[in-house]
């Protein structure tokens, strides 16, 4: 399917990256760091992450080690698509608390000839597929899987264990609810071992 371009972006190459992993990985560090180098770089950017990501800073994109980048929160995905006339280069945080309609608005942003870096959890505390991040994987033109280290046996780690008994899908938190574990050490820890 063939979107009409309408950033007015003559180079017509767009191209979806997205950097996934669990918590802890570097996700956010690494979409900071290509959004600066872009910045550098002298393209016109723009960060947006959802509205309710208020761990760190209401309008700033912050990594666990504190790197920080200016963001602009949107309630919905298509708040992106409103947002980014006239920008080369569009990153996304935390991607898997946007709705399903943020694949289509990143094909429409690359269709335009913008690159769009997205980063996301690919797996929620369950181990399940989260959000949009598995389809936006299966379109982009680009996938960083990053890993964190497992707190229990320090192997690399691609899961997320939640410590709490919460079972809501969405809880903010850090290091005081979330640990990241390899496959051994979560499929003991859900079996409470």
């Amino acid at each position: 399917m063939f979107l009409e371009n309408t950033t007015g972006s003559a180079s017509g190459r767009g191209w979806i990256e997205v950097i996934t992993g669990s918590m802890f990985s570097g996700k956010t560090e690494e979409l900071i760091r290509r959004m600066k180098r872009a910045r550098f770089a002298k393209q016109k950017v723009e960060i947006f992450k959802p509205r309710i990501e208020v761990r760190y800073s209401v309008e700033e994109v912050v990594s666990h080690d504190e790197n920080a980048i200016h963001s602009t929160p949107v309630d919905s995905s298509a708040n992106i698509l409103l947002l980014a006339s006239g920008v080369e280069v569009v990153g996304i945080d935390e991607a898997q608390f946007f709705d399903d309609g943020l694949v289509e608005v990143c094909n429409q942003l690359a269709y335009n000839g913008i690159r769009v870096i997205i980063a996301g959890l690919d797996m929620d505390y369950k181990g399940v597929p989260f959000g949009p991040i598995p389809a936006l994987m299966s379109i982009a033109e680009y996938v960083s899987k990053v890993h964190a280290i497992c707190v229990k046996c320090g192997n690399l780690a691609n899961y997320t264990h939640r410590m709490s008994e919460d079972e809501k899908l969405i809880v903010l938190g850090e290091t005081d609810i979330y640990e990241p574990l390899c496959r051994v050490c979560y499929a003991k820890a859900k079996s409470g071992g």
